[in-house]
């Protein structure tokens, strides 16, 4: 048989297609989060990746007789019914949709109990004891959450940036320089019009972290506050459903871990520090391959 796993994030989308045994190839395109990019935009990642995946793996689309794609909001059934409809245009046989914290759940701990943080373009935490209980925090959406997530982290630097600028304690930082860059534009007051409209605030991850990593204290305030937050997000979780459980697997999934070894540390040391008992891992997860794994084990 022939499986398809697909991670639809709100910047990149990942698709993986394998055996029952083997990874046959892989494909990515951009962004397929049908709230943040629209229908139109996510068919056509989604197309794109699976073509690209399927190229890959010498595989025509007919012969994939699972998918199993995690999509934020996955678990909503207006999404659900949108993105298999969207699938069904470019693959055969039977189509799952769930929420990315579960297949990266998948990835991270298979069916076994545990904690995962997602800190993509979005933000979510997520976890599941030996009881099978549940519990999740933040994630709902960037406007009034998303805590530490890609969207949160550039926008926060874009305000600390003015708030320096205002209280005239920098001119022009490191880090305004790298963001005024990541959008192509030559000064700060192009940078506020930009900021003040429907902004990809996550494509600025990679220059807050460039400052950061060169020194700039106002970048790294950023992202040691991303890390907090995200802890906290974790924190919630693991109160609500390990208590005090002897061990806590946790786990790190999306870009702004695998960006940044600063909030990867912060959030380690929050974790460890206000719950002993948790262990966290802190090499990132990859869920695409927890929906390959979903898509195998439902068949």
């Amino acid at each position: 048989m022939i499986f398809l796993g697909i991670d639809g994030g709100g910047t990149k989308t990942s698709c993986v297609i394998g055996d029952e045994y083997s990874l046959l190839g892989a494909g990515t395109s951009g962004g397929s989060n049908v709230v943040r990019v629209g229908e139109r935009q996510a068919r056509e990642s989604l197309g794109a990746a699976i073509r690209q995946a399927c190229a890959a793996a010498n595989v025509n689309p007919t012969q994939i007789q699972r998918t199993c794609a995690g999509i934020a909001g996955g678990a909503r059934p207006e999404i659900d019914g949108v993105v298999r409809r969207m699938l069904s245009e470019f693959v055969s046989g039977q189509i799952e949709v769930v929420g990315d914290m579960v297949i990266a759940m998948e990835a991270a701990f298979g069916s076994g109990p545990g904690v995962i943080v997602i800190a993509g373009t979005g933000s979510i935490a997520y976890g599941r004891n030996s009881k099978g209980e549940t519990a999740r925090a933040g994630g709902w959406g960037f406007a009034i959450s998303d805590e530490g997530s890609g969207h949160w982290i550039g926008r926060a630097a874009v305000a600390a940036c003015m708030r320096d600028h205002d209280e005239e304690r920098a001119a022009r930082s490191a880090l305004l320089e790298n963001m005024m860059k990541a959008w192509s534009v030559d000064s700060r007051e192009q940078l506020v019009l930009i900021a003040n409209k429907a902004a990809d605030f996550a494509a600025l991850v990679p220059a807050v972290v460039f400052a950061a990593d060169a020194g700039d204290a106002t970048a790294r305030n950023v992202l040691t506050q991303a890390g907090t937050e995200l802890a906290t997000l974790a924190g919630i979780v693991i109160g609500r459903l390990f208590g005090d459980a002897v061990a806590v697997p946790v786990a790190l999934s999306g870009g702004v871990f695998r960006n940044s070894a600063l909030v990867r540390r912060i959030v380690d040391e929050k974790i460890r520090s206000a719950y002993p008992q948790a262990s966290l891992n802190t090499a990132v997860i990859d869920p695409v391959r927890g929906a390959l794994a979903l898509a195998r084990k439902n068949a």
